[in-house]
């Protein structure tokens, strides 16, 4: 088997801990509302953060004695107002991050309503911002170093926790920049 398959094999097979960590950070999110910046966390083994930072384990709620086994803590990070484009090809993180997420909300629209878009890149967005038929949807995509990967959908106006749907390549482009910053 090539290393492409491996990648993907470790894909088709999320963790539970990442498929949490990625439902968790939209649940926290959305708390927040919509029209959000895109917003970024390391993902860093819970159980090692609390035994190099035995306080944190009060402050997130957690027996400190508790098995965590493989759970994962999403540290939002401060991502200055950058755009991702430009961000995310400059990030390299520590051997201790064990993965990463983004959130990032996007419009889609219907289609071959694309077929009408104008060209200029300024007019294609406020033209889809005010496409009758638009649908807002915020996703969140998280990879570990070893390929795993795991990403939620959540439709504006589909606010229920049984409405946000799991699939582990819902944004293959944003899985690929984010494993990009992992290697």
């Amino acid at each position: 088997m090539s290393t492409d398959d491996d990648a993907t094999a470790a894909a088709d097979e999320t963790p539970a801990a990442l498929g949490r960590a990625v439902a968790e950070i939209e649940q926290h999110v959305r708390a927040d509302g919509w029209d959000q910046p895109p917003r970024l966390y390391a993902l860093a083994p819970t159980g090692e953060l609390i035994e190099h930072e035995p306080d944190l384990a009060a402050q997130l709620g957690i027996d400190p004695q508790a098995d965590l086994g493989d759970a994962l803590t999403p540290i939002e990070q401060d991502v200055s107002d950058r755009s991702i484009d430009e961000l995310l090809p400059t990030i390299t993180w520590p051997e201790s991050v064990h993965g990463c997420a983004l959130a990032v909300e996007r419009i889609v629209l219907p289609p071959g309503a694309e077929e009408s878009m104008p060209d200029d890149d300024a007019a294609a967005t406020q033209w889809a911002q005010q496409h009758p038929s638009r649908s807002d949807v915020r996703v969140v995509v998280g990879v570990l170093r070893d390929g795993s990967r795991a990403a939620v959908l959540r439709v504006r106006g589909h606010d229920g926790d049984d409405e946000l749907v799991h699939g582990a390549e819902l944004s293959p482009e944003l899985g690929d920049a984010l494993s990009e910053t992992l290697s």
